[in-house]
């Protein structure tokens, strides 16, 4: 398949062109407007507060903490960063796990009453920068995201998985080694694993955090509950026992906290597992299972929002305001949740023009925000935008498709971009993400994630020089 990189597509007139041209769907604002009055500088209220601008810094795990889930300089640096960005909505900083079986990889935060300190020490940092730029912090709101990685824990070897599921898959079990049902959670498992999201969400309050993210995107564990079709018991099945995991959780959390917030972080679509094909381009890998994605079509390569929708709906009834949209798992189809023009080392072509996935994205927010206006959607999916990412995040939020516009690993090469768009400065051009990927190759070669490119804090370490070995043998 052939298709331009953005980075060819020199102004807005050729980028509209190509869009045109190829029939993708993306709402584009000619002149970037600056100021507070600016569609992206204009405020925002939800939970009786006020949060200053459209920006919002999406979490961004490095691979960096501590063997018993405490904060390094890597990570409080990062932090700065977002605090440095001009952002006045930082969705959950990154995946904190609420206890150690449940962690990414060895390094991952994780919050509990030793480490509570430390993690309220990130938000105090990311708070201090932000006064030290921007004078006003009290438009900034800051959540933590609180996970378990399910079926893609890692917690004592980078390189080996210990899975926890809710259901067999047969193409993900494969990949992660699950021979039989012992790697099953059982609901008094998960009962006990909902008392630790909530001990969590305390903890978080205590540390200083406006709301928490209960996450449910990306194939761990929240996420594969929503599509636990095939699991028995009080947890599968049904779509209110898919959902009684969630609704368990905001409600220990309501009655152990004095006036902690709620979000969601949602995979909204989901398409079955890819692998490389001929070529390497992806394809739909044989035998997956389509109706085991939440979001998902009949045949797996497609959205129905109608479930999606639903749980929306129910997250409104529970007193939830706010989510945070996101797509499939960067672990089995990452060409439809990290759009990128280069994939990572170990993954696939895509095999799609990766701004079809930046439109899958925005469309999918679109219609869900019509279908419930009242809540605040923060859309994803923007960074393979590029140099066009103001025009198209600014048309998206002045025509109401969503109401904040999230950044991720562009904030690693480029932390002071929605400063620079509100404020009017000049586009550092130098700093754009070019979906490189290396802030994913890294950590899935054991590596700290970063920006190896472009940041030229990352290009001295000396881990730069092993990512590039590890690409290199992984590329013969």
């Amino acid at each position: 398949m052939s298709y331009p990189r953005v980075a060819s597509l020199k102004n807005g007139e050729s980028f509209c062109r190509h869009l045109s041209d190829s029939s993708i769907e993306l709402p584009f604002d000619e002149e970037v407007q600056t100021g507070a009055e600016s569609p992206l500088g204009r405020s925002l209220e939800v939970h009786g507060r006020t949060i200053g601008n459209r920006f919002c810094i999406l979490p961004m795990e490095g691979w960096d903490g501590t063997s018993d889930g405490k904060p390094t300089d890597l990570t409080r640096r990062r932090w700065r960063n977002f605090g440095l960005s001009g952002a006045k909505l930082i969705w959950g900083g990154e995946a904190v796990a609420v206890r150690r079986d449940g962690r990414a990889n060895p390094n991952q935060l994780m919050i509990n009453e030793g480490n509570c300190g430390e993690i309220a020490s990130l938000r105090e940092e990311l708070v201090s920068t932000h006064e030290e730029h921007f004078d006003d912090s009290s438009d900034l709101m800051i959540g933590l995201q609180l996970t378990h990685s399910g079926r893609y824990a890692r917690p004592n070897d980078k390189k080996r998985p210990e899975p926890r599921v809710v259901q067999r898959n047969v193409v993900l079990d494969r990949r992660v080694g699950v021979e039989d049902d012992s790697a099953i959670l059982t609901d008094d498992e998960l009962s006990r694993l909902i008392d630790d999201f909530i001990a969590a969400a305390v903890l978080a309050e205590r540390a200083g955090f406006t709301f928490v993210d209960v996450k449910h995107c990306h194939g761990y564990l929240g996420h594969e509950l929503l599509a636990g079709v095939d699991r028995p018991g009080r947890f599968g099945g049904s779509f209110e026992n898919r959902t009684r995991f969630l609704r368990d959780i905001v409600a220990g959390i309501k009655a152990a906290t004095n006036e902690m917030n709620i979000g969601v972080r949602l995979s909204v679509f989901d398409f079955v597992p890819y692998c490389p094909g001929e070529d390497r381009i992806g394809i739909a890998e044989p035998g997956s299972e389509p109706r085991k994605t939440f979001g998902g079509n009949s045949t797996g390569d497609g959205m129905d929002l109608a479930e999606p929708s639903r749980l929306i709906e129910l997250m409104q009834e529970i007193g939830i305001r706010m989510v945070c949209t996101t797509a499939g798992s960067p672990y089995y189809n990452p060409h439809i949740q990290r759009p990128a023009f280069f994939p990572p080392s170990d993954g696939y072509q895509p095999p799609e023009d990766p701004l079809v996935g930046v439109s899958r994205q925005v469309a999918a927010v679109e219609q869900l925000k019509k279908q419930h206006p009242e809540m605040i959607f923060i859309g994803s999916g923007y960074t393979y935008l590029q140099d066009y990412l103001p025009n198209v995040g600014q048309a998206v939020v002045a025509r109401g498709m969503a109401d904040s516009i999230g950044l991720g690993r562009m904030v690693l090469s480029y932390p002071e971009l929605p400063a620079d768009v509100i404020g009017g400065r000049d586009w550092q051009r130098k700093k754009v993400c070019r979906t490189f990927s290396d802030c994913t190759t890294a950590p899935r070669e054991g590596i700290v994630s970063g920006c190896y490119p472009l940041d030229p804090f990352y290009k001295k370490r000396e881990e730069r020089d092993l990512l590039k070995a590890a690409k290199a043998r992984l590329q013969k």
